[in-house]
This record gives C-alpha cells, sequence and structure tokens, in this order.
C-alpha cells in the first residue's frame, strides 16, 4: 500500500448488519456520507450533505439545556418545537452531543479508516460465506468518495467476499469505470426516465445517468465487469409511480441493456424517515404521504413486465396498502451510528 493510499479516509454514515433488501444473501451495507442528487423524497436526507451533521432528537430531549451550555459558537437555542440547530454557524464539533445526558444530541456522519471498516465489517463474514451474501456500498453516493471506495470494495473481495456498489450513476464514468474490477455485482438507481422531470424532482437531469447505464452495460457484454447488474426504480406517488415512467424505463431497459439485466426492482414507498427531516429541522413535503396499494403496485409491475423485457427480472418489494385502507407507515425511532445493527435498508423500503 502507497503513503497516500495508507492516508485515504471517508466519511460513512452508518452501517447496517444482517441486510436482506440490499443484494443477495445476508449482507453489511455501508452507507456513505454526500450524494449529487437532491431528490424530494429522498428517504436518507442525512446522507445528503458529505459533511458530517448535529442533529436532535424531540423524543428523547430532557429540555436540559446542558446542549446550548456547551455549545461555544452559540449554534443552539431553544424554540417553541425544541432545540434549533444553526447550521450556518454549527462546525459540528460534538461538544453538545458529549454534554447531552439523554443522546437527544447526536452526530450523522463519522470518518474512518477503510482498513478500520473493513476489520469491523469482517466480523460478520461467516454469515456471508453462509448466505452466499456480502457487503453492498450505499448512501448516499459511493462514488463521491472514489478512493475510499475502491479501497474497501478491494479489500473484501480479496478477502473472498462477494461485493456490490449501490449507484445512482451521477459520476463521471472515469470514476465508476475504476471500481467496476473490484465489484461483483451494480445495483443502479433509474429513478425518472423523463430528462425534465428527473431535474424536476432530483435536481439534476438524468443524461450522464443514462449515459453511464449505457456503457455499464457494454462494459457487462465486452468484458464481464460487472457480473451482474440490477435496476432500482423507486415507486413515488404523484412522481415515479407513473404508467409512462415504467413503460419508458422498460424500453430503455430492452434497447440498451437486452438480456444482461439480473434483477428490475421496483421499490414502492414508505414515510418511516419523517424523524430524520424533523431532526435535521427540516420541513418534508411527503411526511403524510401514505403507501401505494397493493392494486397499484401490481398494475405497474404489470406494465414493466409487458415493457418489452424479460418478465421474469421484475421484482416488487416494500410496504403497500390495501385499496380500502388509509393507514401510513408507522414513524419508529432510528440511530446513526457506525456500529449500528438496527435493521434499516438503504431507504427503510429499498429507495433512495
Amino acid at each position: 500500500m502507497s503513503a497516500n493510499e495508507k492516508n485515504i479516509s471517508g466519511t460513512v454514515l452508518r452501517i447496517q448488519r444482517m441486510s436482506t433488501e440490499d443484494g443477495p444473501g445476508i449482507r453489511s451495507t455501508i452507507f456513505f456520507k454526500g450524494c449529487p442528487l437532491s431528490c424530494v423524497w429522498c428517504h436518507n436526507p442525512e446522507s445528503i450533505s458529505p459533511q458530517v451533521q448535529v442533529h436532535w432528537a424531540k423524543t428523547m430531549c430532557l429540555g436540559c439545556r446542558s446542549c446550548i451550555e456547551a455549545c461555544s459558537k452559540g449554534a443552539l437555542a431553544m424554540a417553541q418545537p425544541g432545540i434549533v440547530i444553526d447550521r450556518l454557524v454549527c462546525n459540528s464539533c460534538a461538544a453538545c452531543v458529549q454534554a447531552c445526558p439523554s443522546t437527544a444530541m447526536d452526530i450523522y456522519g463519522e470518518n474512518c479508516k477503510p482498513d478500520d471498516l473493513a476489520h469491523e465489517v469482517m466480523k460478520d463474514k461467516v454469515y456471508f460465506q453462509k448466505s452466499g451474501g456480502g457487503v453492498t456500498l450505499s448512501g448516499g453516493e459511493p462514488t463521491m468518495q472514489p478512493l475510499f471506495a475502491k479501497e474497501l470494495l478491494s479489500a473484501f473481495q480479496q478477502s473472498g467476499l462477494h461485493t456490490a456498489l449501490d449507484t445512482c450513476g451521477q459520476c463521471s464514468w472515469e470514476t465508476l469505470e475504476a471500481l467496476l474490477p473490484h465489484t461483483d455485482m451494480v445495483m443502479y438507481d433509474l429513478k425518472e426516465i423523463d430528462p425534465d422531470k428527473h431535474k424536476k424532482f432530483t435536481g439534476i437531469s438524468n443524461t450522464r445517468i443514462l449515459e453511464n447505464l449505457i456503457r455499464l452495460g457494454r462494459s457487462m457484454k465486452e468484458r464481464g465487469l460487472p457480473g451482474e447488474l440490477w435496476i432500482r426504480t423507486p415507486l413515488i406517488p404523484d412522481f415515479t409511480a407513473t404508467p409512462q415512467n415504467i413503460k419508458g424505463i422498460g424500453a430503455f431497459i430492452k434497447e440498451h441493456l437486452g438480456e444482461i439485466i439480473g434483477r428490475w426492482e421496483l421499490c414502492t414507498f414508505n414515510n418511516l424517515c419523517t424523524h430524520k427531516y424533523e431532526s435535521l429541522g427540516i420541513d418534508w413535503a411527503f411526511k403524510k404521504t401514505g403507501l401505494i396499494s397493493h392494486e397499484e403496485a401490481g398494475s405497474l409491475a404489470s406494465l414493466a413486465r409487458d415493457s418489452g423485457v424479460d418478465a421474469g427480472i421484475v421484482h416488487l418489494s416494500g410496504p403497500m396498502r390495501n385499496a380500502d385502507s388509509t393507514e401510513s407507515m408507522v414513524d419508529r425511532p432510528h440511530k446513526s451510528v457506525i456500529n449500528d445493527d438496527v435493521s434499516e435498508c438503504r431507504s427503510e423500503g429499498g429507495y433512495a
């Protein structure tokens, strides 16, 4: 390992152990901090910023003001809703986190070395081997930290583990290509086929995303890299969950990717991440959006199977409601530490 490689570090949001949502078998999913997209429905808002962020959990707060007293920058204040964090002033020094007696103040993100992170994940190697699982890099967006991602993937692959890269595809082709020799499988997000809608929903056009996916398919056909390719599409009510979008994505897969796609997963929406937005002081437009119905999701899955792709690759995942029910997902507490073993997939429903 060169001197430069020894100095490589990255910012990771958390490790999710025992995941069954992010590739084959039982896996550990490493969530990276930082994403080039700003999807309006994002289920991991704490992963968008590449920086470590302080957050406050209302349900844990005692109202003791210890955090306010500990903040030398004066970034914290008590208001009617509770603790308010001035993001322009806060430098994420974590003094408030250390002072908080109830863990209401916490940190999103942790800086770490690839060797240390790989050592931690390798503790579960026996589960990966017995289940045909492995390690998935997710986010956020792993390609925003390419050297760190490459070191991790290489370490896991050298240890005989199956490696997967979960990416939105918004990066240079050179960045993505450099990771392929160390990646057994790529899970590629294809959210919205219309470029104007994609920009409206995510802040960026899908031009580069589609170009990279075509090149990825070509690499797979010509070099066998990656060994397997999955497509993931989030079904967001009134946004991506439309017949036009599903038909359009199916037509794109048929035209450019042929028979190489191993799985096209339609991932249904849920609102389990509402507490994350609250902890960051963000008013989320989807907090009262309910689950998609079995009937609507099934109809979209049927359209996907009839779009010209191999019907066997289409899979529907995530929570759904009965047609006569208006029940939404119930929120639950969130933990955000590197060694978190709380079951929480990439987006608590398989989408980002």
